[in-house]
Order: structure tokens, then C-alpha cells, then sequence
């Protein structure tokens, strides 16, 4: 498992610092014509952002905080159940000229698949680190004068 966090959070760090490169990398995957997009001036600072928030969340450790939740909760819900409206509204706010973007077949049903998993995470997120109150704590602590 630490080494599945490293990763993370070495994924988080090159997007802080090199978002371009990130961007360009993605952009091959998901695109039949990677390299046509004009990407909006907010694009890269955003990218930055993203890692930044990505490195804080897997350092914490621990679960993830309310608003954090809410937030992936609201990107999760339309991703899942309206995917492609949501790639759609992605690329315009992220390219000049979205409508010039051919888009691989696989990108529409991944972003279902990271939909569900981002409202997962905001719902489940936390619940294993919740104090148990069910009175099974006592029942495994030791008492010293039973021997």
C-alpha cells in the first residue's frame, strides 16, 4: 500500500509541476487528434491546483475532509450518470475549441467508471476510521485481575 500512495503522490507532484506535460500525455490517450486543442489560460493553474489537492489528500492519510466530499460528490454524480454531457461540458471549460476534439471510444465509459468511484470515495471516504460505538471496544480490552 505505500508503495500505491508514492506513486500517487508522485503522479500528484508531476502535475504541480509539470502540468503541461500531463496535459500533453492525456491529451494522446484520449484524443484521435491529440495536439489540435487550444487549452483555455486557466487550464495549467488548475492542473496545478489538482495535483497540489491530489498530494495534500493521500499525505493526510486519513479520511477525506467534509467539503472535499461535497466536491466529489458533485463532480462524481454527473459523471456517472451523464457522461458524455459531462466530457462534453469538461472540454469547454478546459480548450478554446472543444468542438475540434475527436474523442478515443474508451473516454465516455471511463468517465462513468471515475464518476462512481469519486462518489464512492465521498461517500465511504472515512467510515473505516469512525470510532466504533457498539461496545466491543470494552469487550477486547483486558482486565488485569482476570487471570
Amino acid at each position: 500500500m505505500r508503495t500505491f500512495r508514492l506513486l500517487l503522490v508522485a503522479f500528484g507532484l508531476l502535475e504541480m509541476l509539470v502540468p503541461e506535460r500531463i496535459v500533453q500525455w492525456s491529451e494522446r490517450l484520449a484524443f484521435e487528434n491529440p495536439g489540435e486543442g487550444t487549452l483555455r489560460p486557466w487550464t495549467l493553474p488548475m492542473a496545478r491546483l489538482e495535483g497540489l489537492a491530489f498530494v495534500w489528500l493521500v499525505l493526510r492519510g486519513r479520511s477525506v475532509p467534509t467539503p472535499f466530499r461535497g466536491a466529489l460528490a458533485a463532480i462524481g454524480l454527473p459523471a456517472a450518470l451523464f457522461p458524455k454531457p459531462f466530457v462534453t461540458g469538461a472540454l469547454g471549460m478546459a480548450y478554446e475549441n472543444p468542438a475540434d476534439l475527436e474523442l478515443q471510444s474508451w473516454v465516455v465509459p471511463f468517465t462513468r467508471v471515475l464518476g462512481v468511484v469519486y462518489l464512492v470515495v465521498a461517500l465511504f471516504a472515512g467510515r473505516a476510521d469512525a470510532p466504533m460505538d457498539d461496545g466491543q471496544d470494552e469487550a477486547l480490552e483486558l482486565d488485569p485481575t482476570d487471570s
